[in-house]
């Protein structure tokens, strides 16, 4: 017997409340932007500037022992991570294990003062004599602000490839449908950020970047069913074929999403801080991209309308608002 989370076939109506949908994500859009605009996103050291520290020692590694060596310094965001060192792999003989320590630029200057380097220096050496310290390097304002501008560039470019690629692919209906999807989760996902104040940095613009993708894939899934069916059911109304559209992807999204989370929270509880802030903005990026597709891309494409005979010998242009030809 195959597992299955939703029955085989199914007869939600999920356009029942179609209007409250809307209304309900248009309403967590315009909390998500105030949230932004009044209490902010907090950028990591990528987007605010600050000092990387690299560090060498024989002795292992632990990050947790690291991060308490520098709590009473008050540096603010401190991130800390183990790196692989290849040499070690490759049998040398002198075993080198390798952190990246990385502060945040402190009120007032553009990088970390070198007080505070000789402060995070003896702490370090405090727990481990034998440290040594093989690199430091700086990211001043005007680089994170490249980099920030860099990042809303590429979420700009993939939104707009994505509303390129279903227009050729579909009609214009459905690349509006799929691209409002898209921005949804965005600017949601940047919202849950800014409330709970969780780190924001270049690992959470991958994540959004990943996110456009996962929701494609998912809106993708849906209209193809859709353009299939409306072939199959040219006499039925457009809600309808959109209602058994839904229905009949519905085991394959809610498997493909129940599966992805499994692995995510399973990264979010046992991955460690450095790549906790990414793992949770997949995760949230799951849940909406799905819910997105359903209610969001398809909702807006009942509203907008669609060609309604898909032989390749019709005319094109014809919506349920206007006929065909």
């Amino acid at each position: 017997m195959r597992l299955r989370l939703v029955p085989e076939k199914t007869e939600i109506d999920f356009f029942a409340y179609r209007n409250l949908w809307l209304v309900f994500s248009g309403v967590l859009m315009l909390a998500s932007v105030v949230i932004w605009l009044i209490m902010g996103l907090n950028f990591g050291i990528d987007f605010r500037g600050g000092t990387s520290i690299r560090t060498e020692s024989p002795n292992p590694v632990v990050v947790g022992d690291y991060r308490s060596a520098l709590a009473p310094l008050g540096l603010g965001d401190v991130s800390i991570t183990e790196v692989f060192d290849p040499t070690t792999a490759l049998g040398a003989t002198e075993a080198r294990n390798v952190a990246m320590i990385r502060i945040q630029a402190q009120d007032g200057d553009e990088a970390v003062t070198v007080e505070t380097l000789e402060s995070v220096r003896a702490a370090l050496r405090g727990l481990d004599a034998d440290i040594r310290f093989s690199s430091v390097e700086s990211v001043g304002p005007k680089v994170s602000g490249e980099l920030i501008r860099a990042a809303i560039i590429a979420v700009t470019l993939a939104i707009l490839a994505v509303l390129f690629y279903i227009w050729l692919r579909f009609e214009w209906q459905f690349s509006l449908g799929a691209v409002a999807a898209l921005v949804h989760d965005i600017v949601l996902t940047i919202g849950i950020f800014s409330l709970l104040q969780i780190r924001f940095d270049l690992a959470i613009i991958a994540a959004l970047l990943t996110i456009v993708g996962y929701s494609l894939n998912d809106t993708v899934v849906v209209f193809d069913r859709v353009r299939e069916n409306l072939r199959k059911y040219k006499k039925t109304a457009l809600g309808n074929v959109l209602n058994i559209s839904i229905n009949e992807t519905l085991s394959r999204t809610v498997m493909t999403s129940a599966t992805t989370l499994v692995a995510l929270i399973s990264l979010f509880i046992l991955g460690g801080d450095v790549i906790r802030g990414f793992v949770f903005a997949m995760i949230w990026g799951v849940i909406v991209g799905t819910y997105s597709s359903v209610f969001v891309a398809s909702n807006l494409l009942l509203r907008l309308g669609v060609k309604r005979d898909w032989s390749d010998n019709a005319p094109s242009g014809g919506t349920q608002f206007a006929p065909k030809g």
